[in-house]
């Protein structure tokens, strides 16, 4: 692990491993570097320089307990600053969830830095202010939990989500691995991330689709009916867009099928480079 001391005087750390043209991973919220697991990793880094940053108030790197230091443009100037350091003009950018939806607000306000785009499970937001006000509400209850209750009850809850059901097929000990990564994250930091940088605080970027020049690949698992819908949606907006349907998985696509994920990502991004 590497860490950056941003402009600001917080630390983001990161993983910088392998070769070749540079893929900077971004995960979900309550993830961190290793939530992308070893496999995964190591097959990527075996064609491509691969960036995988603990974003803000995840893993190790800072926590800051102020809201606003995690809206989704704040987090894009950090990851420019990280590109920066590491001597990196564009890179494909690669988010799951929450980091989706970062690198989908980083394609809008920084398009230049990159490449190509690969999103997982990610919404472009909520089309309507009455929706966002509901889900701002809910993601900041869910931060007083956090910040009342602990991380322990909020991370046993939060992985009862739907979105997580199907990787209980992956075994008891995969479970007990990701819920220990979660458990590691500051629970202040999660909470401020929550309010910052929550679905209910996201814009929303439907309307801007059109607008977005950049060859995309959508991703999504089978059995996840909603990102599915939200992905095909997002297909048909968007100039240049692939929509893929990884079988017998579901939002975690990554982490359930993470060979055929990783072949569909590494095929996808030697077309892009043509």
């Amino acid at each position: 692990m590497s860490s950056l001391r941003l402009r600001d005087g917080n630390e983001l750390c990161y993983r910088d491993c392998g070769g070749g043209e540079p893929l900077l991973l971004l995960h979900g919220f309550t993830g961190s570097n290793n939530a992308w697991g070893e496999t995964l990793l190591n097959k990527l880094a075996e064609s491509r320089r691969v960036i995988a940053p603990d974003l803000l108030g995840h893993g190790k790197s800072s926590g800051p307990t102020e809201p606003a230091r995690y809206s989704l443009e704040t987090q894009t100037d950090d990851l420019c600053e990280l590109l920066n350091a590491l001597g990196i003009s564009r890179a494909s950018w690669l988010g799951y969830s929450m980091g989706g939806r970062l690198a989908l607000a980083a394609a809008r306000r920084v398009p230049d830095r990159i490449a190509s785009l690969i999103l997982i499970g990610a919404s472009p937001g909520l089309r309507r202010a009455a929706e966002r006000t509901g889900r701002r509400h809910m993601d900041d209850a869910r931060a007083c939990d956090l910040e009342k209750l602990g991380i322990v009850p909020f991370v046993d809850e939060w992985m009862k989500s739907p979105l997580f059901a199907h990787e209980a097929a992956l075994g008891s000990q995969h479970i007990a691995l990701q819920r220990e990564r979660r458990l590691a994250n500051d629970p202040f930091a999660l909470a401020a991330s929550l309010r910052g940088a929550g679905t209910g605080s996201q814009k929303n970027l439907w309307p801007e689709l059109p607008d977005l020049n950049l060859q995309s690949l959508l991703i999504t698992g089978e059995l996840d009916e909603k990102f599915c819908r939200i992905a095909e949606q997002m297909r048909e907006q968007l100039p240049d867009a692939t929509h893929t349907i990884v079988e017998a998985a579901g939002h975690a696509v990554h982490l359930e099928q993470p060979d055929a994920f990783a072949d569909c990502v590494l095929n996808f991004l030697e077309r892009a480079k043509r």
